[in-house]
């Protein structure tokens, strides 16, 4: 499906959604619009989104004012969350093709006053539950062509949407290219992530070298699982004494107890009181 038929489809069934919620415009209301669209000249018309694709009444009702007052825009009226069902159930029909993706996402923000964020974090968060990665690495990179969703927040979600698409590689270049230079500060949360693809993708010195970077600014691993990736990468690649040592180093996250119990005993209080009985 062309960007054109992806844009004109949006267009119409945006404009009918509204119909739907309004049973609405007035006849003063579309003599005006048209008034107004007639008046343009030329060089406005061409520049406006919907014109340039056949949808003069769409674009003229978008922005004029009635009366003095500013009147509502196309789509105003649907819910929020009919839109992020409408653009979620609008992707999920699409193939995969870049062109296809950017251009119903163009579409269905075309008539927006402001970036809908918060509304494009929901369809993410739909697109995961569906596994979706592929469309998730797509929007992402659609949002940060556009300038918006500079977050460690969408980082993480965008590496482990390519580690999941078995896009490593490319993980590991968008990694170096937007966070990697700047490791003193990088949450721990989203530098684990990247370990663990490291390690699920066999890319070991990439993982060696990530961790000794964090270590180099005296970071500290807040959890065992991380160490442990490092010890077994360590083993793996024949570095046995880089492997004692670090172990010996970190040895208190695998002893470190909570209210007094190893942490082998986290779980529920009576699974606690249990265990500590049988020990008894």
């Amino acid at each position: 499906m062309s960007k054109l038929a992806i844009i004109t489809r949006l267009a119409r069934q945006i404009s009918q959604l509204t119909v739907n919620r309004t049973s609405v415009l007035t006849c003063s209301y579309r003599t005006d619009a048209r008034h107004s669209t007639s008046n343009r000249g030329d060089g406005e018309t061409t520049g406006s989104f919907g014109d340039r694709f056949g949808y003069k009444s769409l674009s003229s009702l978008a922005g004029k004012p009635i009366g003095g007052n500013s009147k509502p825009q196309v789509g105003e009226n649907v819910s929020r969350k009919d839109k992020i069902s409408f653009l979620v159930n609008t992707l999920l029909d699409l193939n995969d093709s870049k062109e296809a993706v950017y251009g119903a996402l163009d579409a269905w923000v075309a008539w927006e006053r402001n970036f809908p964020i918060g509304s494009l974090k929901q369809v993410l968060l739909k697109l995961e539950k569906e596994q979706q990665w592929h469309k998730i690495v797509q929007v992402i990179k659609w949002m940060l062509s556009k300038g918006q969703g500079n977050t460690m927040g969408t980082y993480e979600q965008l590496i482990k949407a390519l580690d999941m698409d078995h896009r490593a590689k490319e993980a590991h270049e968008f990694w170096n290219k937007k966070i990697g230079s700047d490791l003193h500060s990088v949450p721990w949360r989203l530098c684990s992530l990247m370990i663990s693809v490291y390690y699920r993708n066999h890319m070991l010195e990439d993982l060696i070298k990530l961790f000794k970077g964090l270590e180099a600014f005296d970071r500290k691993p807040p959890d065992k699982s991380i160490v442990q990736k490092v010890a077994d990468t360590y083993e793996v690649q024949g570095y046995l004494d880089q492997k004692d040592r670090l172990l010996e180093k970190y040895k208190d996250l695998f002893t470190e107890t909570w209210n007094g119990n190893p942490k082998g005993l986290r779980g529920s209080r009576p699974q606690r009181k249990e265990k500590q009985a049988q020990e008894d």
